[in-house]
């Protein structure tokens, strides 16, 4: 059931905080509103406004997990501006990475212009 880094998602990230007193219902009125098949089984990672909670839903093909993780000390990365992760990234990102915080920059900036 939970096997869920044993196959490759979309792990879609909801560019907003959220009110971490969400749950199934209403976390997954949210994906409807930007995703148009939330029981593709997809992953759709949330983030409270204070980062020290979150919260991944998907489909497993007979209902709804909802994972969620508060920290203790420190705060979650801030992937707001990411849109996606990867199945690694997101198994970072709940160990408390910040690995994950910015997209791998394509065109890096030179240090110096000769």
């Amino acid at each position: 059931m939970l096997n869920l880094l044993g196959v490759q998602h979309q792990v879609w990230v909801f560019m907003e905080p959220i009110d971490a007193r969400k749950s199934y219902d209403s976390l997954y009125g949210l994906v409807k509103t930007f995703h148009s098949n939330p029981l593709c089984g997809d992953i759709f990672l949330f983030l409270s406004k204070d980062r020290k909670k979150a919260k991944a839903l998907t489909w497993d093909g007979s209902g709804l997990i909802l994972l969620q993780k508060r920290l203790e000390e420190g705060t979650f990365a801030n992937i707001f501006s990411r849109g996606k992760l990867s199945m690694s990234e997101l198994a970072l990102f709940f160990e408390g990475s910040k690995a994950v915080q910015h997209p791998l920059n394509q065109n890096p900036k030179k240090s110096y212009d000769p």
